[in-house]
């Protein structure tokens, strides 16, 4: 059985193109965002009850996060544990540094946390492209994340570890390939923009732009940029061992002065 979410909402034209390529594998059941739930994060409901509601023999719509879907897939709604967990596809890119606050890939983190080999997966589009349906391929990331699927039931994850994927935006046929990458290091700067509303109250937009990359060639976003898909291992444990060993060498003191 394989376990489909994201955080577009269970609507979305990426989730359905990749469950019906999922379906040639195993059962699919999909348990997803009742609407566009994108870039909250690992946030989970706790100050209020989750509702599911069934719309389809095996698709559930809760008003919670993906986060959320994933635990109460898992926790009550499917009939089984899943062997495979898929999130996506993503309406946009999760490159760099998106890893952090991704709803997408926060799904996956989640299945990684209850041992359910999970794969995040994204196409990356420009921004007229998130617009002009017509020149958006899902049907590239569902091919490709097929593959992957397959490769991932075959030979399995290391333990702690998931897949962020990237997919550039072209024809099946304009692909080159994959690449095993890592996440490119370049920050978003931040941008606030300031307005004033008809009663004369002041609110504000937040945003920001990606800092130029580092370039190398074994990056997410070069490998994109140059036509190729990108896998990228991320894992749960986020600990700087390094940094441990040379915190080790400093002198600590407890002052007992106020």
């Amino acid at each position: 059985m394989i376990l489909v979410t994201n955080d577009d909402g269970v609507n979305s034209q990426g989730l359905w193109s990749l469950v019906k390529s999922l379906e040639g594998i195993d059962e699919v059941f999909v348990v997803a965002p009742d609407r566009e739930r994108s870039a909250v994060g690992m946030a989970i409901t706790l100050h209020r009850p989750l509702r599911a509601r069934r719309i389809g023999e095996r698709t559930f719509a809760v008003d919670g996060t993906p986060v959320d879907c994933v635990d109460l897939g898992v926790g009550g709604l499917l009939p089984e544990r899943p062997s495979l967990l898929v999130s996506g596809v993503n309406r946009g890119q999760n490159l760099g540094h998106d890893v952090l606050f991704s709803g997408t890939i926060a799904a996956a983190i989640k299945g990684t946390f209850l041992g359910i080999p999970s794969v995040a997966i994204s196409l990356v589009l420009g921004e007229k492209e998130r617009y002009v349906i017509e020149e958006v391929h899902f049907e590239t990331a569902a091919r490709a994340v097929l593959s992957l699927s397959k490769a991932i039931l075959r030979n399995g994850l290391s333990e702690g570890t998931l897949l962020n994927v990237n997919v550039p935006n072209l024809p099946l046929d304009e692909i080159k390939g994959f690449r095993i990458t890592r996440q490119d290091r370049a920050p978003y700067d931040t941008k606030v923009v300031k307005r004033v509303d008809p009663r004369g109250n002041i609110y504000y937009w937040i945003g920001g732009d990606r800092a130029e990359t580092d370039g190398a060639e074994d990056t997410d976003i070069y490998a994109v940029r140059n036509g190729y898909i990108s896998i990228t291992p991320l894992q749960l444990d986020l600990t700087n061992y390094a940094e441990m060993e040379r915190l080790e060498r400093w002198e600590f003191k407890v002052s007992r002065e106020l």
